[in-house]
């Protein structure tokens, strides 16, 4: 998926926080939220593309979307876990 050097050198780009892969619970759990309708992405949007993996913010506040095995680094389509976490 990604190796370990790519991961030493991303950051979320909005604090510059280091990221870690998510947890398969996490994505599953993250899956689960974008089949019911219910995952938005830090510009509000619905998402509907569900994740074959993601990074996670140190702080665990988010997920940056990891598609066809490239993290997508864009704020706007990161997603905000507290809603997730809540179901």
């Amino acid at each position: 998926m990604i190796s370990d050097e790519l991961l030493e050198i991303l950051r979320c780009p909005e604090s510059r926080q280091p990221l870690k892969i998510a947890p398969v619970e996490l994505i599953a759990q993250i899956n689960a939220v974008i089949a019911a309708g219910r995952a938005k992405n830090r510009a509000g949007e619905t998402v509907a593309e569900v994740l074959e993996g993601a990074l996670v913010r140190e702080d665990g506040t988010l997920a940056y979307p990891v598609r066809d095995a490239i993290p997508v680094m864009l704020i706007d389509e990161a997603i905000p876990l507290d809603a997730i976490r809540q179901g």
